[in-house]
């Protein structure tokens, strides 16, 4: 941040300015957030693969195979209607979103 125009004066010397928090987030917000996120799939039961930390799996009691990848600010979730549901209604509750369709 750079000092505003009209706030220096020559009798104070070097002065900065000092934020109480940041403009425009911070750099460990994506981490926060992925964070976040991560719990809430977890407490709905899916769990994190070990090897690509972004796709989270589950299988169902029917003896189906769900995935669900998050990428950047989005996530894919398989072809199940009835578990794309269940997690709309899951992620509403905690989160802000979008349903952005096929």
């Amino acid at each position: 941040m750079e000092i505003p125009l009209g706030f220096r004066s020559i009798e104070e010397g070097n002065k900065v300015c000092r934020l109480k928090k940041a403009l425009y987030g911070l750099n460990e917000s994506p981490r926060a957030w992925f964070g976040r996120l991560t719990h809430v799939v977890i407490s709905i039961g899916y769990w994190q693969s070990q090897g690509v930390h972004n796709l989270f799996i589950e299988h169902s009691l029917e003896g189906k195979l769900i995935l669900l990848l998050i990428y950047v600010d989005g996530m894919i979730v398989g072809d199940d209607e009835h578990e794309k549901q269940i997690l709309k209604k899951e992620f509403v509750a905690e989160f802000e979103m979008k349903d952005l369709g096929n």
